[in-house]
């Protein structure tokens, strides 16, 4: 059992989740404002009212709610399946999915993937795959192989098992991301394939147990396939679907969006093609090109000349330099989750980097030093 104190935490955290009128956005702010699930039901009306995005009717929602005892079931499930829940402020939480507005406010966690690997790559695809995409899809992940990348999914038909089984015989660590509560697989074809990413990956979702998967969670689940990832590869897919929306969600999010092209033809290009011609993806012909625009390359390290003496330096700045130091060139995630710092801060640190000509900013958010 967990202590007194996290189960307490954890209560008030899956009842934020539970609240009529407030969703991940507002649940974001208010954890932002009060610091924690516990405070936000403890504050006043009055004060709830005054936060901008939350207002009368909302702050009512949350002083009214007194459903604790479903959270209280909830517990009891996570407990008997070892599901870890992830809420915003804590440390093993996907740090990628900070930096979305709308990151969920508590997730669901079965497997033993680091969610935070510094290499993660989310694969999407028709559930209705040409041979075509079934061999893009197996060539990419055995590519993807030496770099020992995350490689997520959805677990649906199609490119997203095949992305799973092709990660698993590769030995890569993969999780796929669903659209439904833990106490299920979806779809139940799927259970064996589940069973296995169990061993080296995971399940993760932010439904409760007991829900189905409706139609409208597909949507919520494709934010966060489109969100934990350093970059998005669309490898076959009609021009309207699921796999749009996570390229689109994903070019939201300021993620790099890679699309393999097929025939003009091809109604399952069709998809790929038009998110190339829209500028909303990066054509990709193999993956090497991906993993090269990426900075995933190991590169013979050049000396480099000692940063100017005497430049007066942030505490954040010098970290950043430090981190900078160790690689070649590091994507702007790989440098957010190795410094531990909030995404505004990093943001004007490298600015400030940049002005005084000691970091380089390369194309595919890459930097280096100058």
């Amino acid at each position: 059992m967990l202590p007194f104190f996290m189960h307490n935490d954890l209560l008030y955290q899956i009842a934020l989740t539970m609240v009529p009128n407030v969703g991940a956005v507002q649940a974001k702010i208010l954890v932002e404002e009060f610091g924690d699930a516990n405070s936000i039901f403890k504050a006043k009306q009055k004060h709830l009212e005054t936060i901008e995005g939350i207002g009368e009717v909302r702050a009512t929602s949350i002083k009214s709610f007194d459903d604790f005892t479903a959270a209280e079931h909830e517990i009891e499930f996570l407990h008997k399946h070892h599901i870890q829940p992830l809420f915003l402020q804590d440390v093993d939480y996907p740090k990628r999915l900070l930096n979305c507005y709308d990151s969920p406010t508590l997730l669901y966690y079965r497997g033993n993937a680091d969610l935070n690997t510094s290499r993660v790559v989310s694969i999407i695809g028709t559930r209705n795959n040409t041979e075509y995409g079934k061999q893009l899809t197996e060539q990419l992940v055995e590519k993807l192989q030496p770099y020992n990348v995350l490689v997520v999914s959805g677990l649906a038909y199609g490119i997203d098992a095949l992305s799973h089984k092709a990660a698993v015989a590769c030995n890569l660590p993969t999780v796929g991301v669903l659209a439904h509560g833990l106490d299920k697989i979806y779809p139940p074809q799927h259970k064996p394939l589940a069973k296995q990413m169990l061993l080296n990956g995971g399940l993760l979702t932010e439904f409760r147990k007991d829900t189905l998967p409706d139609k409208h969670n597909f949507p919520r689940r494709n934010r966060i396939v489109a969100g934990m990832a350093d970059a998005v590869v669309v490898v076959e897919t009609a021009s309207r679907g699921g796999s749009m929306i996570t390229a689109e969600l994903a070019n939201g999010y300021n993620k790099d969006v890679f699309a393999f092209p097929g025939r003009t033809t091809d109604s399952k290009s069709a998809g790929c093609n038009e998110l190339i011609r829209q500028n909303k993806a990066i054509l990709l012909n193999d993956a090497d090109e991906m993993i090269e625009l990426l900075g995933w390359k190991e590169k013979k390290v050049k000396p480099r000349r000692q940063a100017q003496l005497f430049v007066d330096l942030s505490e954040d700045e010098q970290k950043l330099l430090d981190i900078l130091q160790h690689k070649e060139q590091m994507h702007i995630d790989e440098v957010y989750i190795a410094s531990g710092l909030n995404s505004s801060s990093v943001a004007a640190a490298m600015l400030n980097l940049e002005f005084q000509n000691m970091v380089i900013s390369l194309p595919g958010k890459m930097y280096r030093l100058a």
